[in-house]
């Protein structure tokens, strides 16, 4: 499973980052909930997500 950073605000101009990969869904449950806590918020512009192995990152192209 990988950790992925999307934008909060669902904006087409930015791109998604990989935070790890390879994780467990137990590990990676527990490390998302805290990059949200500690991280993300209503106003924040992260937002953390688990996804699986076969998830492709956007990339944002002008």
């Amino acid at each position: 499973m990988k950790i992925v950073c999307i934008d909060n605000f669902d904006r087409e101009s930015v791109s998604d980052k990989l935070v790890c990969e390879n994780v467990s869904e137990h590990y990676g449950n527990a490390i998302v909930d805290f990059l949200n806590e500690k991280f993300s918020g209503d106003y924040s512009s992260d937002f953390y997500k688990l996804t699986d192995d076969k998830y492709e990152l956007y990339k944002w192209e002008p």
